[in-house]
């Protein structure tokens, strides 16, 4: 798969750049598929339940209908065949349409590499290939992994984007280590699941955005530089001429963005083999 270019007629076309998306199923060729595989989602624009902003830059945005993905791989032994790979507006990966030979359709996410027409199976005695499921047990050391389980039976929380995937690097009695796309390395238990193979749609990070209209339709409203701002919308704002802040970086509410450490979760803590800092 590449990224498509177009001739410049327009002052955008000169820079936007798409995905040829020719590993995608034609319209024409779509199977039919159950209703309670897609649902309708309300926007938030960024509020929470009181109305009150509380992410910023979010709002408007293409009209979507939520694809119901399976990451929990529940259905254990029964081999199933790719029907179609589709794009999905709500994530970067494409997704693959599986029909189970017990007459279910389901959504996952597809890994590089998956057709139409390959075989799946959520098994522990699966073969080592792109899609199927199995625990990290029984995966061998080295493979390239995604859709990881970071709790046994609580579904892929792990390596679901893009071209992204983690790699099994050791085994060790009850605890498997694996390292994360970020480059960390972390422990997670043997029983938990993961799906063979590297996520689809590689080239999407050499996508051009090309022009603001379409970072609206992808719902992401304009950032306007802190700098900018006047000293009662943000701490680094005002000064004579062009100011570069004269403080640290920070938060609107004055918290430091850089070299302050976030992390909190001192439950987890101990899982973490090497950080990536």
């Amino acid at each position: 798969m590449a990224v498509k270019t177009f001739k410049p007629v327009t002052p955008t076309l000169r820079y936007k750049t798409v995905a040829d998306f020719s590993v995608i199923t034609k319209k024409s060729e779509l199977p039919s598929r159950p209703k309670k595989l897609t649902k309708m989602v309300s926007k938030s624009g960024g509020r929470n339940v009181h109305g009150l902003i509380t992410t910023q830059q979010i709002g408007g945005g293409h009209k979507k209908m939520y694809r119901n993905i399976d990451f929990k791989r529940e259905k254990l032994e029964i081999p199933g065949t790719v029907i179609s790979i589709e794009y999905d507006p709500n994530r970067t990966a494409y997704i693959a349409l599986i029909s189970y030979i017990d007459g279910e359709k389901l959504f996952i996410v597809a890994p590089d590499g998956l057709k139409v027409g390959d075989k799946v199976l959520a098994s522990n005695k699966a073969d080592i290939k792109p899609g199927n499921n199995l625990q990290l047990s029984f995966i061998p050391v080295g493979t390239f992994i995604h859709n990881i389980e970071v709790e046994p039976g609580r579904g892929g929380k792990l390596a679901r984007s893009a071209g992204s995937y983690g790699q099994l690097m050791a085994k060790e009695s009850d605890y498997c280590q694996v390292r994360m796309p970020s480059g960390e390395i972390r422990l997670i238990h043997a029983n938990a699941k993961a799906s063979i193979g590297q996520v689809s749609n590689l080239e999407h990070e050499n996508v051009t955005i090309g022009k603001a209209g379409r970072s609206r339709w992808l719902g992401i409203r304009p950032t306007v530089r802190a700098v900018a701002k006047n000293p009662v919308d943000h701490p680094m704002g005002g000064g004579e001429g062009k100011s570069s802040g004269g403080r640290h970086p920070c938060t609107p509410w004055g918290k430091p963005t850089k070299g302050y450490k976030t992390r909190k979760n001192k439950r987890t803590e101990a899982f973490i083999v090497k950080r990536i800092n």
